[in-house]
């Protein structure tokens, strides 16, 4: 809640997240306290950061590529192998629970004004097509099977829209 509060006083999303810290609290000029056995509380950390440290629960967020490996280490294998170990290091942070987050697409904000402003993304190179049945795969929104006979049924239509366009100009 407190953290929702903070982010009510930006004027926009991207600001907040902008100036949010992605370094726990020892990275940085502030010192965190020792946290009490009855407050919840979340550490944001960068993959660089997280070596050595461990944690219960671990959610490695945008395991794309673009993102993981990284767009500008793509150039030398040495990069990509580099890359592969960050990754590595990420998923071995979790003592119980690790969680990795794969997004069907990302908001930009450079592209043409008519597109509409997201692109789509890739799972990460690192983690392929063989190794998928070892993860637990889980998709939001969860299609209820009404909902998705429903959609398969507007899939099974076909428009010839060669024809329809020859007629509006005929």
């Amino acid at each position: 809640m407190q953290l929702e509060q903070i982010a009510g006083g930006y004027p926009s999303r991207e600001k907040f997240l902008i100036e949010l810290t992605l370094d726990p609290p020892d990275a940085t000029s502030d010192q965190a306290g020792v946290p009490l056995l009855d407050e919840d509380y979340l550490i944001l950390s960068t993959i660089h950061s997280a070596k050595g440290q461990e944690w219960k629960n671990v959610f490695v967020m945008n395991v794309v590529d673009g993102c993981i490996p990284s767009d500008l280490a793509t150039g030398e294998q040495d990069d990509i192998e580099e890359e592969r170990r960050l990754l590595y290091v990420a998923m071995t942070r979790a003592k119980d629970s690790l969680d990795i987050m794969v997004p069907q697409r990302f908001y930009v904000h450079g592209q043409h004004s008519r597109g509409d402003r997201h692109v789509y993304a890739s799972r990460t190179r690192f983690i392929d097509r063989d190794m998928l049945p070892l993860f637990q795969s889980m998709a939001w929104p969860v299609v209820k099977p009404e909902e998705q006979a429903r959609q398969e049924a507007v899939q099974s239509v076909r428009i010839d829209m060669a024809a329809r366009l020859r007629g509006m100009w005929s």
